[in-house]
């Protein structure tokens, strides 16, 4: 039987999405051309590459915001990915945009997160002479780092998708602010977005688990605009997104824009600044992110001066130390890179 029936089937799906959408028909392919999957679309294949990749599960040991926190239900960054990639794909689905692109794209933006959350990459791009950001590293983990089955460097991911990745940072100032660069594709802008819908909510859910605020503390204009309830809060944003988007289905007259209308961003935005100011730049905080700062630090600078020592297939044996030992670094999880330091004799 010719199973590659089951793909074009899924193809011709596609065409019923908005002109606005990206198909994988007609991606702009991939660094290596393959032989296409006679089960499943490019986009597909590339959600499927990221959830069977090692990187994609060291996500479960690695920090979301609270560093090796004491109980079971704090965020971590894999359950952080996966509530992007829910919203993500509820807004891509509202949209009637390609849902498989918006999946894949969410499930690799992280990939390159480095141990101990943002204060580990702070470290690095202290470390490093052309700096780190987690976004760079994500899409160098996809096209350099990972390995295929067959032992090809790198997913080989779609161009959609990496473009996606590469392009999901954004800036303190405004969520909506272009920051590091806009993706493409709207489905890319989608995740950018959802990024920032799930961790400004998912957030607040740990301060409060952790005893540093209580729900009654949150700004005015943020209940009463966005809700008083994590439900609420993801309800208002996700609705609101779709309907200030709502031209990216193709029925409007005005061009295609991702965004959130004025009165709700501008709540968002008073979320996320209360959430620097008495959560991800507290004190106790900082004191914490010094000593992880402190860990990554001795980490580099050890493996730098002995990189021999480096015993992982999760870098380019080719390369420069310095990027060996930033890939290496980068890779850990918060108890491998703590555990390390602590039997190469970091005294904290």
């Amino acid at each position: 039987m010719d199973l590659t029936v089951v793909r074009r089937r899924l193809e011709e799906r596609e065409r019923l999405l908005s002109p606005q959408a990206a198909r994988s028909a007609e991606s702009r392919g991939r660094e290596a051309p393959e032989e296409r999957s006679p089960v499943r679309t490019e986009f597909q294949r590339d959600r499927d590459r990221i959830i069977h990749s090692k990187a994609f599960r060291r996500l479960k040991h690695k920090t979301q915001v609270f560093i090796a926190p004491v109980g079971d239900h704090f965020v971590t960054r894999l359950t952080h990915t996966l509530e992007v990639a829910q919203v993500a794909r509820t807004i891509a689905r509202a949209l009637n945009l390609n849902e498989d692109l918006a999946e894949a794209a969410a499930l690799g933006h992280d990939l390159g997160h480095p141990p101990f959350g943002h204060a580990g990459e702070q470290a690095l791009s202290e470390l490093l002479p052309e700096g780190f950001r987690h976004a760079e590293q994500s899409l160098r983990v996809v096209e350099k780092l990972e390995r295929l089955p067959a032992g090809r460097q790198g997913l080989n991911l779609t161009w959609e998708v990496r473009d996606a990745i590469v392009n999901s940072s954004k800036v303190r100032e405004d969520i909506l602010a272009e920051g590091y660069g806009t993706p493409a594709t709207l489905e890319g802008q989608i995740v950018k977005l959802s990024d920032a819908v799930a961790y400004i909510n998912h957030d607040i859910g740990d301060a409060i688990r952790a005893g540093l605020i209580g729900e009654d503390e949150l700004p005015p204009e943020v209940t009463e605009t966005l809700g008083r309830s994590h439900a609420e809060r993801i309800n208002t944003l996700v609705t609101d997104i779709v309907a200030y988007s709502w031209a990216a289905t193709g029925e409007g007259a005005s061009p295609p824009t991702i965004g959130m209308s004025e009165r709700v961003l501008a709540a968002a935005n008073i979320l996320r600044e209360f959430l620097f100011q008495r959560v991800y730049l507290w004190e106790g905080r900082r004191d914490e992110a010094e000593r992880a700062k402190r860990v990554v630090r001795f980490l580099f600078q050890h493996y730098l001066s002995r990189p021999d020592e480096i015993e992982s297939g999760f870098v380019i044996a080719t390369d420069p130390p310095w990027r060996r030992t930033a890939d290496y670094v980068a890779g850990m999880t918060d108890g491998f890179a703590l555990a390390a330091a602590e039997r190469l004799g970091h005294s904290g």
